[in-house]
């Protein structure tokens, strides 16, 4: 349907009504006015044909022709109107401007068919013999009660034509003068109308677009003062609602972005209402906020995903499955679905929160592999002494020089077993306790760097290793000092142990930025790439049976790691296979 503005609607409606109401005036007016001349008119030519009546009365009584006759051109000269005289059989005995003889009968005439009835007779018609518009009055001559005659005045109508004429004429100016003021009237009170209007659909329009700050002010009449203060008060209403909706939009999303847990909503045809950034870091989804209104198969490349989803769609009860993603690192998620309810719980979708379990399951597989590791590492020096035991039980201790060499290999396992017993108390100790539960002081490093270096230099110097120290004597830092020397002592143990015989080893001690850093490097065999992630695991080793001949627990490594972080500081390693590694302790100033 086409709309047009208001403006255009009252505007061109009140103009139609008011040419019409003129047209209308016009029109009666024209007509009362020619209804009133012809009824005047009428009257004037009645009384002169009544006057006229008097005069000749006598004459048509004698039936003197001539003198009727006569006396229809003497009237004519002294009166403007046309004066006729008609016998009663209808012939015409005297006409004041025709010659009466060249006449017809005029008994068919109306009106002198009704003045020769007895009655007065008016009638307007165009005269044949004139060629013009007339008026004709005619009344009757009577005698004694008898019709003896009728005598009729006529009077062009061209006059009075003329006089309407002029009439109409200034009424139609004056018309187009009313049209004229009625027409800038009509548009002021259009434009007083429109104009508010206009302004309220522009507010409304900014109200649309979200601008709440402006209000309407127009107030031109009572109604649209009211429409435009409770438009204001619309506006307002809005925007309390829209920042409120905001406001809980804005906390949803933190609460989501913040969340470890992914969110994943879609609706019943599968395609995506809402994500969490935990949801697309486990997917390695790139542009999440490209997501929504797309369906599940496009963005996300799991099968197992999405055929769960399907079966929560489909079914109404909630559910639950485990899935693994292969991405850049791997994660274990256990995933948890619902149905999504709307408006009267109405099923909108499903909702679909996924919990990373990865670190759970690591930690499950370290301690199954520490179990099988203290199992391990426990089990050889035990089967060790038990065998020996026996041996030394089924006779060995009669030979003494057999049974000193079966009690030291049975005295070298136990300090084995001692040595692990002790790493693991203290590995405990490590994490029971933290940074609060031990004694900390600032501590000259260059003490703690020679002390280790000297618990290892018989090691060392026996694989002819020099061990060099770099170290500044103001270098300070707030640790627990038996723990740094432990942690190195541990590291330069282990760098005389797997280096080649005459090969340096550098240990030093330097300030960075937010702490200072203890490295400990060799130029050893190396480790490969692959082991990187995984060297300071418990009871984790490169080279297994080389570990155990060199007499290590598989802890050392584990127990660095542990000081560091009891610290509030990190281990690290850098290492060519073949060629050499660094171990790096970083400790944060207090």
């Amino acid at each position: 349907m086409h709309t047009r503005r208001i403006f255009w609607q009252i505007y061109p409606s009140y103009l139609i009504i008011t040419i019409l109401s003129l047209a209308a005036v016009f029109l009666i007016s024209t007509r009362t006015m020619t209804r009133f001349y012809h009824t005047q008119t009428g009257k004037s030519l009645g009384l002169q044909a009544v006057f006229i009546e008097e005069k000749v009365r006598n004459l048509f009584r004698s039936a003197n022709t001539e003198e009727l006759a006569r006396m229809a051109e003497s009237l004519g000269e002294r009166t403007p109107e046309r004066v006729t005289l008609i016998l009663p059989d209808g012939t015409v005995v005297g006409d004041s401007e025709m010659e009466y003889r060249e006449m017809g009968n005029h008994r068919d005439r109306p009106e002198i068919s009704s003045a020769l009835a007895g009655n007065p007779g008016e009638s307007i018609r165009f005269s044949n013999t004139l060629k013009k518009n007339m008026m004709y009055v005619a009344v009757p001559v009577r005698h004694e009660g008898r019709v003896i005659g009728a005598v009729r005045v006529a009077m062009p109508l061209n006059a009075m034509n003329q006089i309407f004429g002029e009439v109409q004429h200034q009424i139609v100016l004056g018309g187009l003068v009313v049209l004229l003021f009625a027409a800038i009237l009509s548009l002021l009170v259009s434009r007083r109308i429109s104009r508010p209007l206009e302004r309220i659909k522009r507010g409304a329009e900014r109200f649309a677009q979200g601008d709440f700050s402006s209000r309407l002010h127009d107030g031109g009449s009572i109604e649209i003062g009211s429409l435009a203060e409770t438009m204001n008060k619309m506006a307002a209403q809005l925007e309390e609602r829209l920042q409120t909706v905001s406001e809980e939009r804005n906390q949803r999303e933190a609460i989501l972005s913040s969340m470890v847990e992914g969110v994943l909503a879609v609706d019943t045809n599968g395609h995506i209402i809402s994500m969490n950034k935990a949801v697309a870091r486990f997917f390695n989804v790139f542009q999440p906020e490209t997501a929504q209104g797309r369906s599940l198969e496009e963005v996300f490349r799991n099968v197992t995903l999405q055929r769960f989803v399907a079966e929560v769609l489909e079914g109404q009860e909630t559910r639950e499955c485990e899935l693994t993603v292969q991405n850049n690192e791997t994660y274990y998620l256990q995933a948890r679905a619902a149905n999504l309810l709307g408006v009267q719980g109405r099923r909108i979708g499903a909702v679909v929160v996924f919990n990373d379990v990865s670190r759970l399951r690591r930690l499950e597989n370290l301690r199954r592999d520490f179990v099988a590791n203290v199992s391990h590492e426990l089990k050889t020096p035990i089967t060790s002494i038990k065998g020996f035991v026996e041996t030394l039980l089924d006779g060995a201790m009669k030979n003494p020089e057999e049974a000193e060499r079966f009690l030291k290999i049975v005295a070298r396992h136990a300090d084995r077993l001692n040595a692990i017993i002790e790493d693991l108390l203290m590995l405990s100790r490590l994490e029971q306790g933290g940074k609060e539960a031990m004694e900390m002081q600032p501590t000259g490093l260059c003490g703690i760097v020679n002390s280790a270096v000297e618990v290892c230099a018989q090691r060392a110097a026996a694989k002819n290793i020099a061990v060099n120290i770099e170290c500044a004597d103001e270098l300070t830092a707030t640790v627990n000092p038996p723990l740094i020397e432990q942690a190195l002592i541990n590291l330069v143990g282990n760098a005389v142990k797997y280096s080649v015989n005459g090969k340096n080893i550098t240990v030093s001690a330097r300030a960075e930025k937010g702490g200072v850093v203890l490295s400990v490097e060799d130029q050893g065999y190396g480790i490969e790439e692959k082991h990187l992630e995984r060297l300071f695991e418990r009871f984790y080793r490169v080279d297994k049976g080389r570990s155990r001949q060199e007499g290590g627990t598989g802890l050392g490594l584990s127990i660095v790691k542990h000081i560091a972080q009891a610290h509030g500081g990190t281990v690290s390693v850098e290492s060519v296979y073949g060629r050499g590694s660094t171990f790096s302790i970083f400790l944060p100033s207090v």
